[in-house]
């Protein structure tokens, strides 16, 4: 049963994120309505794990206030099984403090955790468009070109802590390049991750390692190298590379990331129209390939969670 159990393969959700803007597509959701309703919607194609940020209902822009989380946060519980992932990453320029507030608030399974402090270039994607929704857009994007998203080793430590320790909450560990894997080895060998522990592998992020499948062989041998049998691990690709390399993961053994935060098209030139095809897409060439999709219960097992009784929302 065990062995069944780990061959099958975790869909995680990533609805809205903080990185897309309202003008790059009209499907990507910012209320709480739609964020709520897609992300249901994606937890009915086959996500067992939905992994959420929250927007500013007005203008579409991140923010990390907790109210506005818990607009749709215990909705989605109310409507779905599927595991609540909260962002402690939040959007560009929120301070340590403003990324914890809500997650300290909802006590969620699960949280999303930059495994290191880097570089992240989004402003590239701002000469793609010549006029915009909402006027925060264009200067939000253009800013990361002297942007480091800040998670040093005592961020870390104090988010493992507060959460971890206090409130059972488990980790997606986001590995934006090789680097960041040995400093998730450090929290390991410090006894502040615990196995069963949840690798996100990334791929495709200017500022990260680049999306090329050498890359992901390279990734995936350096976590074997350094956790063994400890861990389980997913993969996420940014744009046109998200399908591409959740299948190839998937075939290698692993689990797979999409949504509208890592890529906002189905196909090629084709923007998705909503986070649910994207999962029922994903879905659909993992089956057809003779994987088994894991339920949210068999998520929760194959994960070590505490189970959605136990959060504050």
């Amino acid at each position: 049963m065990a062995s069944d159990l780990a061959r099958k393969v975790i869909i995680t959700c990533a609805v809205t994120g903080g990185i897309h803007t309202p003008t790059m597509s009209d499907a990507l959701p910012y209320t709480p309505d739609d964020i709520a309703r897609q992300a249901i919607e994606a937890a009915e194609a086959g996500a067992s794990i939905l992994h959420l940020h929250a927007r500013d209902p007005q203008t579409g822009k991140p923010t990390p206030d907790p109210a506005v989380f818990m607009q749709f946060l215990p909705r989605i519980k109310q409507a779905s099984d599927a595991v609540i992932n909260v962002t402690t990453g939040g959007g560009l320029n929120m301070t340590v403090e403003q990324r914890l507030a809500a997650p300290l608030q909802a006590k969620p399974e699960m949280c999303s955790l930059n495994m290191g402090s880097m570089n992240f270039g989004i402003y590239p994607l701002a000469d793609r468009y010549a006029s915009w929704k909402f006027d925060w857009e264009e200067p939000y994007l253009r800013g990361t070109d002297d942007f480091i998203f800040r998670n040093t080793f005592r961020d870390i430590e104090r988010i493992l802590k507060l959460l971890g320790e206090d409130h059972g909450t488990k980790f997606e560990h986001e590995c934006y390049d090789v680097g960041h894997l040995y400093n998730l080895a450090h929290f390991v060998d410090r006894g502040l991750v615990r196995p069963p522990f949840f690798v996100q592998l990334i791929f495709g992020i200017l500022g990260g390692i680049g999306p090329e499948m050498d890359n992901l062989m390279f990734m995936k041998r350096t976590a074997d190298r350094l956790f063994g049998d400890a861990y389980k691990w997913s993969v996420l690709a940014a744009g046109r590379f998200q399908m591409p390399f959740a299948t190839q993961a998937a075939m290698m053994g692993g689990s797979v990331r999409v949504g509208l935060e890592d890529s906002l098209y189905i196909g090629r030139g084709k923007l998705a129209g909503s986070n649910a095809e994207q999962v029922t897409k994903i879905r659909t060439i993992l089956t057809e390939l003779g994987h088994e999709i894991a339920t949210p219960a068999e998520a929760r097992q194959m994960l070590g969670l505490k189970g959605g009784d136990l959060v504050g929302f």
